[in-house]
C-alpha cells in the first residue's frame, strides 16, 4: 500500500461554505471479504440512488487498492476510470446495482487507517476517511447505509469473525476456512463500518435494558490479557445503565462487542455494535494501571458507548461537524465519571485537562472554532478544541437552560434526527425550541476561535452597603479572526464575607453578553470577597482584582469546590509568575493557604491532593508574554521546596496515611494513594535526607501500579543512585507488557533532571522503542515535547530531536507525527534565538518530499499561522 502523499502543491483546502448533499445515495451495502493480511479481496455490491436531478457520474472514494472489477446491473462493464483514487461510473438510470472487487494488503499497511494487521488479528479504523482504503464507497458521513457483511478467512488462524450489528450465520468453508455472516439494520456512514479476524478469547456478560432486552455483551481480547478486562466489563454495564437513567437513551441491537488492539492511532472507535479499543483502554489489574488508567478505561468506555446516540443514531452532516457528536459525547462521559466518584475532582481534572490543551491551542498558530470553516486534512481536526472546547460549550447551554429544559432538548434532538446527519446548528436550535431561549448569540462559541479573557473588579461601599461589580470581556485574535464579536459567557457569581466568611448573597448566573457591564449588588454589611466563575461555568481566563489574601480566603472559605480549589490555584500561579519575572517572590501566602487545606479535615482526601498540587511549568508560561523555561522551572521548585520543607510534618503526616492493602479501586482509597504520593513528591522537593529511601521503599513494597510509578516518577527526577535501580527494576518487571513499558519510557520523559534531553534521545536508540507503534511513539516523543524545560534547551536539541522523529514517523504513520508537531509550532512565545531554532526546524520539516498532508498542514499552519 502506497503511504506517500507528495505535497509539491498545497493540499486541497476543504471548506464547509461548499457543502452540497451526496449525488448519488446508498441505502444498501453487501461485503464479501476473502481475508489475507497479504492480499485480501473485497466484493462490494452497493445500490445507488440518484440524488436529485442531475446527471452527475458516480463516484466513489478509494485510496490506494487495486481494482479488479467492475458490474452494473450484473453486467461487467469497461467504461470506468480511476482518476486522483476516484473510480467514475457513468449512469444513466436513476438506480443501480453496483459491483466492485478489489486487493488491499492489510500488512503493509502502517498508517493503521482501512483495513489493517496488528498483533497478527486484522481489523479497521475507519473513522474518518479510512473506508475508502478498503473499498470504493462515496466516503462522506451524510451518506447512510444498511450494511451486510460476509468474512471468510483460514480458520486456525483467524477462529473469531467479528462485524458491525448482530450474527446472522456461521459456517464451514472447507479447506480449512471458514465464514461468518453480520447485518446492522440501523443505517449508518462508512466511518462507523467495522471487522475484526483474529485469535481471540472473550469475557461474556449480559445487560436487560429498561424494556426487558437481554444484550450480550464481549470483550475481545488475546487470551493472556482476558484477566485484565473485568473493569472495563463492567464500566460498560454502568454506563448503559446510566444513559438510560439520564438521557433515555436504550441500547437497541442484540450485541455489543469491544475489541482491544496495539495498534490504533485513538482512543478507540465506537462503530456500531463493534467498538475497536487501543488496548490501553481496556486491560487493568492492580499490578500494571494506575488509578488514572482505571478512571480513563471507564471514562472511553463510557464515551464510546454513548457515541451509539450521539454519533451513531444522530451522526454528523460532514466533518466540519466534528464536535456535534464529539463535544457532545465528552459532555456526556464526564458527566458519567462525576457520578462515579468526586464530581468536585472530576471537574478538576477536566479544566486541568483543558487548560493544558485547549487554551495553548486557541491562543497559537493551529487555533480554530469548534465549528472549523476549512482544513486540509480532517484527521488534524480531532482536536481539544472539537472534543474538550465543544464539551465546555454543551456544559454552557445546560447551565443556561437548566437540568429539566436541557433534558428536554435532548430528548428532541435524539427523536426528530434519529436516523439523520445533522449539523450543530440543529443541536442548538433543539435547545432553543425545548427551552424558548434565544442562543442567537451563543452560536458565536461555533463559529469564533480564542479563549475570552474577564475581567472582574468589585468595589464596596461600606457606609451605603453597595458593593459594584464591573465586568469585561475580549476575545484576543486568532489567525484569520483579527476582530471579535463579544460572546454570551454564562458567569455563576457568589459573594463572601471578609470579617464572617459567611456568604452574603445567593449564587448567582450572570450572562454577560457585551464587552463589559456592571452589576449592582445592595446591603452587602461587609467589605465582600468575590468568587466569580464557580464551578468553571465558562472556559475563560479571569482577571480579577482580587489580592492575595483575598484569594487564600476563598481558598478556606468559598463553598463551591472548583472556586475554592481556583483560589488556591490562582494564588500559586501568581505566586509562581512574580518569582519567574521578578526572580524570586514572598511564598508565605501560598504556603499559608497549604497548610489550612492540609489541616481542613472535612475535606476531600482526593480533593485536597488536588488543591496542593502547583500549576504546571507550561501553565504558568502560557501567562508570559514571553516563556522563560529556566526562570519557570527555578521558581516553580524554590516553591515546590519551601512547601516542602516548612510543611514537612503536615507531608510526613499525609504519607503515613496510607490507602487499604491490597489494592481497592474506590473514590476514598484512590484519594488517599494521590494524597500520600503528592505528599512524596514534596518531600522529595525539599530534600529531606530519606526521601529516596521512602520512594525505594514504596516501590518496592507497593502492591499496586499507583504507588509504584509515583515512586520511579519521583526517583526518576532525583540524583540519588536508587534511580538506576529502581529504572532496572520496573523494565526487567514489565518488559514483556507493551503498555507497561510505555510508562517506563514516558517517565525518563518528562524527568526534571538536567540530563533529560540526552536520555531521550538514547531512549530513541532502545531496542524496545519503536515508532511503528502509535502508544509507544507517544510515550517517549510525545512525552518529551510537554517536557517544557528538557525540550527548549537553549541550544535547540530538543527541537532537531522533535524534528527527526517526525520527519521518520510521518512515512509510516502521518496522523500521529501530525499530532506530535504542536510544541514547535508554539515558537512565537519564546525569545528571538529559540524561536530561529524551532522555525529553522518546522522549515526543515516542510521542505521534506513526499511529506503527508497531515503533518504539512501543521508545519506550514504553525510557521504561517
Amino acid at each position: 500500500m502506497d503511504i506517500q502523499h507528495a505535497v509539491a502543491q498545497p493540499p486541497l483546502v476543504i471548506r464547509r461554505e461548499d457543502y452540497r448533499p451526496p449525488a448519488w445515495l446508498v441505502p444498501d451495502t453487501r461485503l464479501a471479504f476473502d481475508i489475507d493480511p497479504a492480499a485480501t479481496r473485497v466484493h462490494a455490491t452497493l445500490s445507488v440512488l440518484r440524488n436529485g436531478a442531475h446527471s452527475e457520474p458516480l463516484r466513489l472514494d478509494g485510496a490506494g487498492q487495486t481494482p479488479l472489477s467492475v458490474v452494473v446491473d450484473g453486467v461487467a462493464v469497461n467504461d470506468w476510470r480511476v482518476e486522483d483514487d476516484q473510480l467514475f461510473i457513468p449512469l444513466s438510470g436513476d438506480a443501480h446495482s453496483i459491483e466492485t472487487e478489489v486487493e488491499i494488503a492489510p500488512d503493509r499497511n502502517t498508517q493503521l487507517m482501512g483495513l489493517y494487521a496488528s498483533g497478527g488479528n486484522i481489523c479497521t479504523q475507519c473513522e474518518a476517511e479510512g473506508f475508502r482504503r478498503i473499498t470504493f464507497f462515496p466516503d462522506r458521513p451524510d451518506v447512510l447505509s444498511r450494511y451486510s457483511v460476509r468474512l471468510t478467512a483460514d480458520r486456525a488462524r483467524f477462529p473469531v469473525l467479528l462485524a458491525n450489528g448482530d450474527p446472522v450465520a456461521q459456517g464451514d468453508a472447507g479447506e480449512g476456512r471458514h465464514w461468518a455472516e453480520w447485518n446492522d439494520p440501523f443505517p449508518k456512514p462508512s466511518y462507523l463500518f467495522a471487522l475484526v479476524a483474529g485469535d481471540l478469547q472473550v469475557n461474556r456478560d449480559s445487560f436487560v435494558t429498561e424494556s426487558g432486552r437481554t444484550v450480550e455483551l464481549g470483550i475481545w481480547v488475546r487470551a493472556a490479557d482476558l484477566p485484565r478486562t473485568d473493569h472495563a466489563l463492567h464500566a460498560l454495564k454502568l454506563s448503559m445503565a446510566w444513559d438510560e437513567r439520564v438521557y433515555g437513551r436504550e441500547y437497541d441491537l442484540d450485541v455489543f462487542n469491544i475489541v482491544a488492539v496495539d495498534d490504533f492511532n485513538f482512543g478507540a472507535m465506537e462503530n456500531k455494535g463493534l467498538n475497536i479499543f487501543n488496548s490501553r483502554y481496556i486491560l487493568a489489574d492492580p499490578d500494571t494501571a494506575t488509578d488514572y488508567d482505571y478512571d480513563g478505561i471507564a471514562a472511553v468506555v463510557a464515551h464510546e458507548y454513548f457515541h451509539n446516540w450521539s454519533g451513531n443514531r444522530v451522526t454528523c452532516r460532514d466533518w466540519f461537524q466534528l464536535s456535534l457528536k464529539e463535544g457532545f459525547t465528552v459532555y456526556r462521559d464526564q458527566g458519567f465519571s462525576a457520578d462515579q466518584g468526586s464530581a468536585a475532582v472530576k471537574r478538576i481534572e477536566d479544566v486541568r485537562g483543558l487548560r493544558a490543551a485547549q487554551f495553548p491551542e486557541d491562543s497559537g498558530p493551529l487555533a480554530h472554532s469548534v465549528r472549523p470553516d476549512e482544513y486540509q486534512e480532517i484527521s488534524n481536526f480531532y482536536t481539544a478544541t472539537i472534543y474538550n472546547k465543544g464539551a465546555e460549550l454543551i456544559r454552557m447551554m445546560a447551565t443556561i437552560l437548566g437540568p429539566t429544559a436541557f433534558r428536554a432538548a435532548t430528548d428532541l434532538y435524539f427523536d426528530r434526527f434519529d436516523g439523520i446527519a445533522a449539523t450543530c446548528e440543529d443541536f442548538v436550535a433543539c435547545m432553543e425550541e425545548a427551552s424558548g431561549k434565544d442562543l442567537t448569540q451563543f452560536r458565536l462559541w461555533y463559529s469564533q476561535a480564542g479563549t475570552p479573557r474577564v475581567s472582574a473588579s468589585l468595589e464596596h461601599q461600606p457606609g451605603g452597603g453597595r458593593a459594584t461589580l464591573r465586568l469585561g470581556q475580549r476575545v484576543p485574535p486568532t489567525p484569520g479572526q483579527p476582530v471579535k464579536q463579544p460572546m454570551l459567557l454564562p458567569l455563576k457569581i457568589r459573594l463572601f464575607g471578609a470579617e464572617t466568611g459567611r456568604p452574603l448573597t445567593d449564587e448567582r448566573l450572570v450572562l454577560l453578553d457585551s464587552n463589559s457591564e456592571t452589576i449592582v449588588f445592595e446591603a452587602v454589611t461587609e467589605r465582600p470577597v468575590l468568587s466569580i466563575n464557580r464551578g468553571f461555568s465558562a472556559p475563560v481566563v479571569i482577571e480579577s482584582d482580587r489580592s492575595p489574601a483575598d484569594l487564600a480566603f476563598l481558598s478556606r472559605h468559598d463553598d463551591d469546590p472548583f472556586a475554592r480549589y481556583e483560589a488556591m490555584q490562582q494564588l500559586m500561579l501568581d505566586t509562581l509568575v512574580a518569582g519567574a519575572v521578578e526572580g524570586r517572590a514572598d511564598h508565605e501566602a501560598a504556603i499559608a493557604a497549604v497548610a489550612d487545606t492540609l489541616d481542613n479535615p472535612e475535606l476531600d482526601r482526593a480533593f485536597v491532593a488536588e488543591a496542593v498540587l502547583l500549576p504546571s511549568e507550561a501553565f504558568v508560561g502560557d501567562q508570559l508574554s514571553s516563556v522563560d523555561p529556566e526562570a519557570i522551572f527555578r521558581a516553580r521548585e524554590a516553591l515546590r521546596r519551601d512547601l516542602g520543607r516548612r510543611l514537612e510534618d503536615r507531608w510526613r503526616t499525609a504519607y503515613a496515611q496510607a490507602p487499604q492493602i491490597p489494592y481497592v479501586y474506590s473514590p476514598e482509597e484512590k484519594g488517599k494513594r494521590r494524597l500520600r504520593n503528592v505528599a512524596l513528591g514534596y518531600l522529595a522537593a525539599a530534600g529531606v535526607p530519606d526521601a529516596a529511601t521512602l520512594a525505594f521503599r514504596q516501590f518496592e513494597v507497593a502492591d499496586n501500579m499507583t504507588d509504584r510509578q509515583a515512586a520511579l516518577t519521583t526517583l526518576v527526577s532525583s540524583d540519588d543512585d536508587l534511580r538506576i535501580a529502581a529504572l532496572d527494576i520496573f523494565y526487567n518487571r514489565y518488559a514483556d507488557n507493551p503498555l507497561v513499558l510505555d510508562k517506563w519510557f514516558q517517565t525518563q520523559a518528562l524527568s526534571s533532571r538536567d540530563d533529560a534531553a540526552a536520555t531521550v534521545a538514547a531512549l530513541a536508540e532502545h531496542p524496545d522503542f519503536t515508532l511503528a507503534n502509535p502508544n509507544r511513539a507517544r510515550s517517549l516523543v510525545g512525552a518529551f515535547g510537554v517536557n517544557q524545560r528538557a525540550f527548549n534547551r537553549p541550544d535547540g536539541a530538543g527541537y532537531r530531536f522533535l524534528a527527526d522523529q517526525l520527519i521518520a514517523l510521518d512515512r509510516l504513520n502521518p496522523q500521529t507525527a501530525a499530532k506530535l508537531l504542536p510544541p514547535l509550532g508554539r515558537w512565537r512565545r519564546f525569545d528571538e534565538d529559540r524561536a530561529a531554532l524551532m522555525r529553522e526546524q518546522l522549515e526543515r520539516i516542510v521542505a521534506q518530499p513526499g511529506l503527508s498532508k497531515d503533518l504539512f498542514e501543521q508545519a506550514s499552519k504553525s510557521l504561517d499561522g
